[in-house]
């Protein structure tokens, strides 16, 4: 078999040689098109290797599984958040990333109510869980940036200050919790492509980064970007662990109007791992891996029917994005999706996504 497939190569290879050959004395534009198709395939190839050596190394790293987990998400299922909490600690979630939103917990100025995130910790701690806890303007869930509706039109100059000092009295109040695993700070900053977000300033991202690691040096800070956009980011703050978010299958409202499968397979989201650990010599983890249904035609997932939700969410297709994730050769993977399992199981009635979710959690510990 192992002669076969080297026949094989060495003829594809031999026969794209002579293609090319052919071409490049055709002309100019033929030149370029075949430097082109060079260049793709060499690093097409060079992706691939670095994402196989890199599955490579980490193959004895100790998996850590956990998921999102946003109180406003169940509620907008119909769920009892704290319940559904409960019933992601019981089938054995120990790692979840929660939320700050500034518009939630700082309703009229200076004055904070952290009574949600306060029994999300004590819940986390009462079960030895960790937390990685998202800071900043923007985080994880539509519109992606959550101002409070006091800040109005006011220009940055004015409005950062305030988050600035929000964010401050979000670090000191949960920082010596033995629930916090570390800090996330601005979900995708770069990506303006998704979500209701007009600000984009790099100084703005160095400067609260600096105010997290100087206020809080004793808990890491995780940065990263979407799987749509380059996922190599360059230029200052440096995280100490860089992430992404994978989004496999979505409905593409822009230009197809249907289902949309990206095409990137596992080892490319390992290749750009390889590259993190060689030129910055840092981890890199997966904080969003696509797990729930995404709507058609703009519509949310309650208003969209069961049937139409399994075209991207059903107990074969949340395997497979477990096994994906899996198969990147990252091992922090934090899941997108958990509210939408149990609503799966509660309000419709179909418990197959929990009862995945529930045997993947209980062999990751």
């Amino acid at each position: 078999m192992a002669k076969v497939s080297i026949k094989y190569i060495k003829d594809l290879g031999r026969s794209l040689k002579n293609f090319l050959s052919s071409y490049w004395h055709s002309g100019l534009w033929h030149k370029i098109v075949c430097i082109f198709w060079v260049v793709l395939i060499f690093f097409g190839v060079l992706i691939y290797g670095l994402g196989d050596w890199y599955i490579y190394t980490q193959r004895h790293t100790p998996l850590t599984l956990g998921v999102s987990f946003i109180p406003d998400q169940a509620e907008t299922f119909g769920l009892n958040p704290e319940k559904t909490m409960d019933a992601l600690l019981n089938i054995g979630v120990k790692h979840f990333r929660l939320t700050s939103y500034w518009s939630d917990m700082e309703p009229t100025p200076g004055h904070y109510d952290f009574s949600t995130l306060d029994w999300e910790f004590a819940k986390a701690a009462a079960h030895h869980a960790k937390i990685i806890l998202a800071i900043g303007l923007r985080q994880p869930d539509w519109p992606e940036c959550h101002p409070p509706t006091w800040i109005g039109n006011e220009p940055m100059s004015v409005w950062q200050p305030q988050l600035e000092k929000f964010m401050t009295a979000v670090i000191d109040r949960y920082k010596h919790s033995p629930a916090l695993d570390s800090y996330q700070l601005e979900n995708e900053y770069f990506l303006k492509g998704f979500g209701f977000c007009t600000n984009f300033s790099r100084q703005r991202l160095i400067d609260e980064f600096k105010l997290v690691k100087k206020d809080d040096p004793n808990h890491p800070v995780i940065l990263g970007s979407s799987n749509n956009t380059i996922g190599i980011p360059f230029g200052q703050p440096r995280g100490n662990i860089f992430s992404i978010s994978v989004y496999v299958r979505v409905w593409d409202a822009s230009v197809t109007h249907r289902y949309l499968q990206y095409p990137y397979p596992p080892q490319w989201y390992a290749g750009l791992a390889a590259i993190e650990k060689i030129f910055y010599n840092r981890p890199m983890m997966i904080t969003e891996m696509q797990a729930e249904a995404w709507g058609p035609h703009y519509q949310t997932i309650t208003q969209t029917s069961l049937k139409e939700q399994n075209n991207t969410s059903n107990a074969r297709i949340l395997k497979y994005d477990f096994n994906f994730a899996k198969d990147t050769g990252m091992k922090q993977i934090y899941m997108w999706g958990a509210e939408y399992w149990y609503y799966r199981m509660t309000v419709l009635h179909d418990p197959s996504l929990w009862n995945v979710a529930k045997q993947e959690f209980a062999n990751s510990n």
